[in-house]
This record gives structure tokens, sequence and C-alpha cells, in this order.
């Protein structure tokens, strides 16, 4: 059903950087681009993709309150890796990674971040 998410940047070209380095430890790569205005990136067609925009209005990007954009991994190993690269990249650790509620060994894994404007992401996984 979600066809694509973005996110505002101050910085498209920090921004592109940093997301060009993360999603590509999970086959993700640039698929889209408009110079000075925003960058997108998938893994496959058929999959969902992120953007990072500068605002339409011209004002400047701010964090939504509430605002998280949740990304799908295959395992608890491929939700650290990536928890831990976005933290090598210069994101800020919103909640570490491990099972929610924290006394649980199976059901929702996930590890939260924030990318260098501020957004909320997290890296999640099920497991049975």
């Amino acid at each position: 059903m979600l066809g694509y998410v973005t996110l505002g940047t101050n910085d498209l070209a920090k921004s592109g950087k940093f997301y060009d380095s993360l999603f590509e430890t999970i086959g993700g790569s640039r698929f889209m681009e408009q110079p000075g205005y925003f960058i997108a990136w998938k893994r496959a067609d058929t999959e969902s993709s992120l953007g990072v925009t500068v605002p339409f209005d011209g004002e400047s990007a701010t964090v939504g309150n509430g605002v998280m954009v949740a990304l799908a991994m295959e395992s608890p190993k491929q939700v650290n890796a990536f928890y831990n690269a976005a933290l090598e990249l210069g994101a800020t650790c919103e909640g570490k990674p491990g099972f929610r509620p924290e006394d649980a060994n199976k059901g929702f894994y996930a590890g939260y971040f924030r990318d260098l404007d501020g957004n909320k992401l997290n890296a999640f996984c099920i497991v049975e």
C-alpha cells in the first residue's frame, strides 16, 4: 500500500551522502533525483521508496512531532547492522536495537535513530 515517504532536509548534498551510504548496507540505491530538490532510494521496483527533499514552500525543513519512518529488515542481525551503520554515519540514538517490550524474546525487534536533519527512523523485523 505504501508508495513512498519523503523527509525534509536543509542540506540535500549532506543528506544524500548519508542515505547513499546507509541504504547501500541493505542493497538500496538512488533511483530518482532532481538536482537541488530531491533524491529517492529503493531496493527493488516492487518496493516502497524513501526520499529526502528541500521543502517545496522554501521554508526550513523541520521534524514532524510523532512522525517516524519504519524500515523493514529481515532479521535482528540486519536491524543491528543497519542501526550501527546509521550511527557511524552521524545519526543519533533514539533507542538501541532490541525487542519491544524489552523483556520479550520474540515478536517486534527494532532500533531507533534520528538522521542528520533530526528525522526519526527505525529498522525493525518480526521474530517468530
